[in-house]
């Protein structure tokens, strides 16, 4: 009698920029007789390197990794690798990271909570080449990902509309100077400058100082901000005195 044909492994390699995450993960999935982890890295540039090289059945990618990320990293590898597969594994679920993923090619997205069995099943999933997530999910997922895009693309717009003294306030803010030391450095009463503050929030359609001052950085109209969220919480309420 012939004998039975061993099936090969499925084999991982874990992308995440903590090292420890990664091979206590790479232990945890060893114990699974169908899986084998071929390497562990702590980077999307590496993540990629290595599906160029090994061609492994599935990457499990982090989300947050140093210089290429872990969208732009599966983006990579499912343009330029083929029969490798990415499951995106972070410590954050969120419905627009989910689309943005899908988008990018990723065969769907766990949380790192995720019991390992149930990683493992979603594993063999992707390897077979089903789905992790129900069409209605990711449909979902798309919409939200659509409306949050167009939400930026009119925040842009109204970025613009800041005058260069709204955007001068804006910087001081985000330096952490005192309302009171602004508005003698700019030769204004207290009530002008909150005023200014006023306009700002509503020509940017937001609610909090910290709110405009993200995203005046976010598209580069203020330097990157040294104080801290409580203090301009703390701002807000002297203001409001």
């Amino acid at each position: 009698m012939p004998a039975q044909k061993t099936r090969e492994p499925i084999t991982v390699v874990i992308a995440d920029d903590h090292r420890s995450f990664g091979e206590a993960l790479e232990v945890a999935l060893d114990n699974e007789q169908d899986l084998r982890v071929i390497e562990v890295v702590t980077d999307g540039q590496s993540a990629i390197d290595t599906a160029s090289k090994e061609h492994p059945d599935i990457i499990l990618m982090d989300l947050q990794m140093p210089g290429v990320d872990g969208i732009e990293a599966t983006r990579r590898i499912h343009d330029e690798t083929v029969g490798t597969a990415v499951i995106i594994l972070s410590g954050q679920e969120d419905e627009v990271s989910l689309a943005r993923a899908i988008q990018a090619g990723a065969r769907g997205y766990l949380k790192k909570t995720e019991a390992v069995v149930g990683l493992a099943d979603a594993i063999r999933r992707a390897y077979r080449g089903e789905p992790l997530h129900t069409s209605a999910e990711v449909e979902a997922s798309l919409r939200r990902l659509r409306r949050r895009r167009a939400q930026d693309g009119n925040l842009a717009q109204r970025i613009e509309r800041l005058t260069p003294r709204e955007l001068e306030i804006l910087q001081r803010m985000a330096d952490g100077d005192a309302p009171e030391k602004i508005a003698t450095d700019l030769g204004m009463s207290k009530h002008t400058l909150r005023t200014h503050t006023q306009n700002v929030l509503t020509k940017l359609g937001v609610h909090s100082k910290l709110d405009a001052i993200v995203a005046a950085i976010r598209y580069g109209k203020v330097r990157t901000a040294n104080i801290t969220p409580e203090e301009l919480e703390a701002q807000d309420a002297l203001d409001g005195e």
